[in-house]
């Protein structure tokens, strides 16, 4: 749990936005920033982002979910949400665990991503989804 980045301290409810504005999120942290990762599926390898992540009910977009496009691929489990406008990915409802939205946590206001330091990197590659029963 981290609960400031920099001078920037996580608030319980804390917003988010993509790069232009058009897509305005407020995100309940009360723990601060939780889990943060980032993953390398073939993804999340090309977006970079660092994921934090929160309950389905923990996300509320305020602003601009005319302006959110979805993304899905491969087992179309994961829903992958961005600024139709400025390309920005904001959130994803996560395939590892489709109770849980992932956020980036770039989009939080105030908050620098590089000032986190190292965050471990998951494993997507090798997705226990994709692996054949009985297969390990």
């Amino acid at each position: 749990m981290i609960k400031q980045v920099g001078d920037t301290p996580i608030l319980p409810v804390h917003r988010a936005s993509c790069h232009c504005g058009a897509v305005v999120l407020e995100l309940d942290l009360p723990d601060g920033i939780v889990d943060p990762r980032r993953c390398d599926c073939s993804m999340c390898r090309r977006r970079g982002a660092i994921a934090g992540s929160v309950p389905l009910a923990g996300l509320r977009v305020v602003q601009g979910a005319d302006a959110l496009t979805l993304y899905q691929f491969n087992t179309r489990t994961a829903k992958h949400y961005f600024c139709s406008r400025c390309g920005i990915y904001t959130h994803h409802q996560r395939r590892s665990n489709p109770h849980l939205y992932g956020y980036n946590v770039a989009c939080l206001e105030g908050v620098d991503p590089f000032a986190l330091g190292p965050v471990p990197t998951l494993d997507g590659v090798n997705h226990p989804a994709d692996r054949i029963a009985g297969k390990g």
